[in-house]
């Protein structure tokens, strides 16, 4: 690493206060467009900068880092994920992978939570009829929905975030459920009075609704496959704010329009940004634009997390946010 003004290279759009402090501490350059870079942008970026800056929408693989000039020595992704970057390549060629643990949690939850409300009380449905000047008023069989409290939440990924939904989800009264590599501390369990599952398939059968918290790595890549989906009961909702890979889309998708399950809210997708039209037409999906995280604390957090392992990293020590390879393919079952 040159011991002048290290180059960073922002592939996005940061908050205003994270770009004028890098500004400050580094020789910078920003994404003023905030366009998505291609391959060809991304190959330039790390021809020429020390530190990359990218979001979970650059995918970092090896073919980009096959062109990476020898000073650059630090990726410091904007993002809890780091399913974008390919970890082992990285660190083969001596860079040093960082990213922004915990700060996203609470918020994540918060959405997984509103989700699970939007999709079982028909919400967004509602909001539609009410904006429609179609609605002629209270019925006692109109918008039927179905209560959560005393159903069954099973949680994929009892992580960071899959637990502060179950903490969520205790003061709704449901049933807490999960899934894990390991089981969790005993005095978690008693405190969530958790219900540890060793075999995803047995808990699956028995959920009235399953919430995705798992991280997206090689062996949770269609976790939920169609084999697993097709073991949910007909009225169970799926609801997915971690990564649309963890799922198969097509597959649930066709359940969803034959009516194999009562709903799902998605906050991600396989293929983002593209949405599975078939998706997109039916009225038992919730469907959001990846913003489980979309805080203005959220972000403003995960940018101080990004300039305190860049400036940790230049001043000469152990980053305190760096992502191993091992923890990079990291899964739950």
């Amino acid at each position: 690493m040159t011991r002048t003004r290290p180059l960073v290279v922002v592939t996005r759009r940061l908050p205003e206060p994270i770009e004028a402090r890098m500004m400050e501490l580094f020789d910078t350059r920003l994404n003023d467009t905030d366009e998505p870079m291609g391959k060809a942008e991304l190959i330039e970026a790390v021809k020429t900068a020390h530190i990359l800056v990218p979001t979970v929408t650059d995918r970092i693989d090896a073919a980009i880092l096959a062109h990476a000039n020898p000073d650059l020595r630090l990726i410091a992704n904007y993002g809890t994920g780091t399913d974008n970057i390919d970890v082992d390549a990285a660190y083969k060629r001596g860079i040093t992978v960082t990213n922004t643990p915990g700060v996203l949690t609470e918020d994540t939850a918060d959405m997984t939570m509103a989700l699970i409300l939007a999709v079982a009380r028909r919400i967004v449905e509602g909001e539609r009829l009410a904006r429609s000047g179609e609605w002629n008023g209270w019925s006692p069989t109109a918008m039927l929905g179905h209560r959560i409290n005393g159903k069954r939440l099973g949680i994929l990924g009892m992580g960071r975030i899959g637990t502060a939904v179950a903490r969520r989800a205790r003061g709704f009264g449901l049933s807490i459920h999960y899934h894990n590599r390991s089981r969790v501390h005993p005095s978690l369990e008693h405190e969530l009075e958790a219900t540890f599952w060793e075999s995803l398939d047995q808990m699956l059968a028995r959920m009235d609704i399953v919430s995705v918290n798992c991280p997206h790595t090689p062996a949770t890549y269609h976790l939920l496959s169609a084999r697993r989906l097709k073991l949910l009961r007909p009225h169970a909702y799926v609801v997915n704010t971690s990564r649309g890979e963890v799922i198969d889309e097509p597959a649930l998708t066709r359940m969803l329009r034959n009516k194999e399950l009562a709903g799902a809210g998605l906050d991600v997708f396989e293929h983002e940004p593209a949405i599975n039209p078939k998706l997109r037409e039916l009225d038992n999906v919730v469907l959001l634009p990846h913003m489980g995280s979309a805080t203005i604390e959220g972000r403003l957090d995960m940018g101080e997390k990004v300039l305190i392992n860049m400036k940790t990293f230049v001043d000469g020590h152990r980053p305190p946010d760096r992502v191993l390879p091992a923890q990079s393919r990291g899964a739950v079952a």
